[in-house]
């Protein structure tokens, strides 16, 4: 009976192949609502990074005229020892050009400025606010390591949450280059500990097999087809609703094979073509993020892991890329943001586009819907129960300004007061945000690295 199945791992054996089925009502013991039971505590976080920072102007609130980056001290020296009203939340009326994708998400998001990250001098900015972006630890007090970088804030947080879950976290990258020619600080968020990279996965195939597979497939059958062989029996016993969630899973898991498919056949196609840059470079760019963003959700989704980690590009990679929605050429990113003045335009695209792909992520997770944990408590999707940051280490790249950082959190649902424009005090400690985030996954601790205090104005019952 499907009642002693596992909802995490349902099926093993056929190719090797085990798949996670989402949570149906059918596979629930019978229980007895519990009157005022609690609502369930946030159980899943998505941290979801972008390289080389932002056009400040595109992206933050009252900077659309400043030609130049000013940032936390350019912008507020004045107001130093004063008490400056803009210290505080404010209702998110319009967003700014950079984050307009996000307007559908308005209710569910917080932008957080004013946040500066721990910096260590003596090592290369971008190596290390790419890696010590979720350590934030206290400068000069780790041993062994040249910047401030300790165990990081998805493994503190998965010690709590991912002990039921087959990965415990998850790490993904969108660095489809080959040559490597920067050292695993520029392209690693997630580590154990200094000196100990929780390597992240590139390639969409790799990451699939280790999401559905016990060991390595070559076959090109479709996996899915052969699932549900098997699952037929299993289907019978559902109800309708459930029926209709396990097609739902299913169609969701194919299409990411389908593209998969797509995307090797485009891969084996180029890299025969006489190309002066590398076949990767020309691979669809949105298609590719995309592809890795359905593959984290649905690990999410099924319970195959609670945390993840999300690169959607490397740190000063000059290798460039073809960002097809956007441009004719390949261009480096991190090459244009030296080059501001005259790049302005085609940084604020990319900016755009980066805003488009976690819009797209939000979009995904909100429209997975979850079970209400009991007749008190109404639905609630995978976004309600997740909390997922945006967030780069530098302020603005083309002045390696590490301090205010571009910020913003979405999901959390009732645990969370969103739709709010939280402007911080001048030297806030990005992991004042760490610290809070992670209580609200359930981790009972006060400080986290070189915070200070949780930001109050995120929580619900502040």
């Amino acid at each position: 009976m499907f009642k002693l199945h596992s909802r995490r791992a349902f099926l093993r054996g056929v190719g090797g192949t085990a798949l996670a089925l989402p949570w149906l009502q059918s596979n629930a013991q019978a229980t007895t609502p519990v009157e005022g039971a609690e609502a369930p505590t946030l159980s899943r976080m998505v941290q979801f990074y972008v390289p080389i920072g932002v056009v400040r102007r595109g992206f933050f609130p009252g900077e659309a005229d400043h030609k130049i980056p000013k940032g936390n001290q350019g912008n507020r020296m004045s107001s130093i020892g004063k008490q400056d009203p803009f210290y505080s939340a404010r209702p998110l009326d319009e967003l700014t050009p950079t984050m307009k994708p996000l307007e559908h998400f308005k209710s569910k998001i917080n932008l957080i400025t004013g946040m500066d990250r721990t910096f260590q001098q003596g090592t290369d900015v971008h190596a290390q606010c790419a890696s010590c972006y979720l350590s934030s630890a206290v400068p000069y007090t780790v041993e062994g390591t040249a910047w401030p970088l300790d165990r990081t804030l998805d493994h503190r947080v998965a010690d709590h949450v991912g002990g039921e879950t087959p990965f415990r976290t998850l790490e993904f990258s969108c660095n489809s280059h080959r040559d490597n020619k920067e050292s695993i600080y520029f392209d690693n968020i997630s580590w154990y500990g200094a000196g100990h990279v929780a390597p992240s996965i590139r390639d969409p195939r790799q990451m699939y097999d280790r999401l559905f597979s016990t060991k390595s497939v070559d076959l090109v059958e479709d996996i899915t087809d052969l699932v549900l062989e098997d699952a037929r029996q299993l289907r019978r016993t559902l109800s309708r609703s459930d029926q209709h969630k396990f097609e739902e899973f299913f169609d969701s898991v194919r299409a990411v094979e389908l593209q998969i498919k797509r995307h090797e056949s485009l891969r084996r196609d180029l890299a025969q073509a006489d190309f002066e840059v590398p076949p990767e470079t020309y691979l669809p760019r949105g298609e590719y993020i995309r592809l890795m963003i359905d593959l984290m959700v649905v690990a999410l989704q099924t319970g195959l892991t609670n945390v993840a980690t999300f690169m959607v590009g490397p740190e000063r990679w000059d290798t460039p890329f073809l960002f097809e929605e956007l441009f004719d050429t390949p261009r480096s990113h991190h090459q244009m943001s030296h080059n501001q003045t005259k790049m302005i335009e085609d940084l604020l695209k990319v900016d755009y586009f980066y805003m488009e792909q976690y819009a797209y992520l939000l979009g995904r997770m909100d429209a997975v819907e979850l079970p209400a944990s009991s007749p008190q408590h109404a639905p609630r999707t995978l976004l309600d129960e997740t909390l997922v940051t945006y967030g780069s280490g530098l302020g603005d790249g083309s002045t390696h300004q590490y301090n205010d950082l571009p910020i913003i959190v979405a999901g959390g649902g009732d645990h969370v007061s969103a739709g709010q424009h939280i402007h911080m005090p001048e030297g806030t400690p990005l992991a004042n945000l760490w610290l809070t985030e992670a209580q609200l996954l359930g981790l009972d601790i006060s400080s986290f690295a070189d915070s200070r205090q949780p930001i109050k104005q995120i929580l619900a019952e502040a």
